[in-house]
């Protein structure tokens, strides 16, 4: 998100902070030393995510998704200039499992720490709102991309290889984010005056991982292969990727055939417009990135 971020940003005066700074970057360290430093706008990107290889441990998730945010969040209540504090926080703040659509109203019970660390934050933001100032948190979905990793990138190698994607018997409907409709979403909550509060982002209509295939191979040239292999199959399969550490686990083979729906009514009624890309037109920028 960062890297796609800066060159939206790339035409308006922009301070990075980074653990890992270029040399237009800011470190973190720097950054809590200097009390003179000022913004209009502070977009908190940083945070945990998912770990699949169970390196860390419930501490690090901690640390990194509710600690430094509160640490910068009372950094921008402090800042007289401040304008607007953005988080990004993740639908799986609020529901690891969706039935039907997933709404700001949904009554919120993340199951992992990963979303578990980000509802407390989510809460200490909505719990310490300032008056004149506006403090958005945003729920992106799926986000894909230039620079994309994760098990989209699984399915384009299937798509690229033509190998027959195995999992075509699963049936489910996700909702995906184009990491440019993100960038402009943030773009358009410090310019636009909106209320504080939880917005969901999404693009606009829902895929099978059957169409993504389609979709991906069509990109390619290449004619989509689907194999319905039986569900209980696939399953009893990957309780033994499981056990033998294999690509295809019960983990994986969830994210990759569940269903999850999320709304992005409240945000597209909040800004007055839709997003720029569709969904298809996200994808299609993605998989060319992809290709490179």
């Amino acid at each position: 998100m960062g890297k796609n971020l800066k060159k939206h940003l790339k035409d308006r005066p922009w301070t990075a902070l980074s653990r890992n700074p270029s040399a237009t970057d800011l470190s973190y360290g720097d950054f809590w030393k200097q009390n003179d430093l000022s913004f209009g706008h502070y977009i908190h990107l940083a945070g945990k995510a998912h770990d699949l290889k169970k390196t860390s441990g419930e501490q690090d998730y901690w640390e990194a998704n509710y600690e430094l945010t509160r640490k910068l969040y009372d950094r921008f209540l402090a800042d007289p200039a401040a304008e607007t504090f953005i988080f990004i926080s993740s639908v799986k703040a609020c529901a690891d499992r969706v039935e039907g659509w997933l709404t700001e109203d949904s009554p919120c019970a993340p199951e992992t720490v990963y979303g578990k660390s980000k509802r407390k934050a989510e809460e200490y933001l909505l719990e310490n709102l300032p008056e004149g100032r506006r403090v958005c948190i945003l729920r992106p979905c799926m986000i894909h991309g230039p620079g994309n990793k994760g098990n989209l990138n699984l399915l384009y190698a299937f798509a690229k290889k033509g190998l027959p994607y195995p999992l075509a018997a699963f049936e489910n409907q996700r909702s995906f984010l184009s990491v440019d409709n993100l960038c402009w979403v943030i773009l358009r909550l410090m310019e636009k005056d909106i209320p504080s509060g939880i917005y969901q982002v999404a693009d606009s209509g829902v895929f099978s991982t059957n169409e993504l295939i389609q979709m991906m191979a069509a990109s390619l040239d290449k004619p989509a292969r689907l194999l319905k292999i039986p569900s209980r199959l696939i399953r009893a399969a990957a309780r033994v990727g499981d056990s033998l550490h294999l690509p295809l686990n019960s983990e994986r083979l969830q994210k990759l055939t569940e269903s999850y729906k999320v709304s992005n009514e409240k945000l597209l009624n909040a800004l007055g417009s839709e997003l720029p890309l569709s969904a298809e037109e996200g994808f299609e920028k993605t998989f060319e990135a992809f290709k490179g």
